[in-house]
């Protein structure tokens, strides 16, 4: 049995702090233009980010604690960085 190969991609953010995501990991996450990704984030310091394609129970809960977001996410500032998207 071939053993699988590790790599570690370094990517920069820009000043909208958005990002890049490189073609390898594109491969392995199964994911194009247009499709979601869902990041697993634990309030844990330096805990792992998980980073995995997004499913219809992702979208679901997002939109279900959408409104506790608000403030953060429909800032005057995220809507000028983020309006044409």
């Amino acid at each position: 049995m071939k053993a699988a190969t590790k790599q570690t991609i370094v990517i920069r953010l820009t000043s909208k702090c958005q990002a890049t995501i490189p073609e390898a990991a594109r491969k392995v996450l199964g994911i194009g233009p247009g499709d979601e990704v869902a990041f697993e984030v634990s309030e844990k310091a330096n805990s792992p980010v998980i980073v995995r394609k997004a499913h219809l129970l992702d979208r679901q809960f997002a939109s279900a604690v959408s409104d506790t977001l608000a403030s953060e996410w429909l800032s005057q500032a995220d809507e000028k960085a983020y309006g044409d998207l």
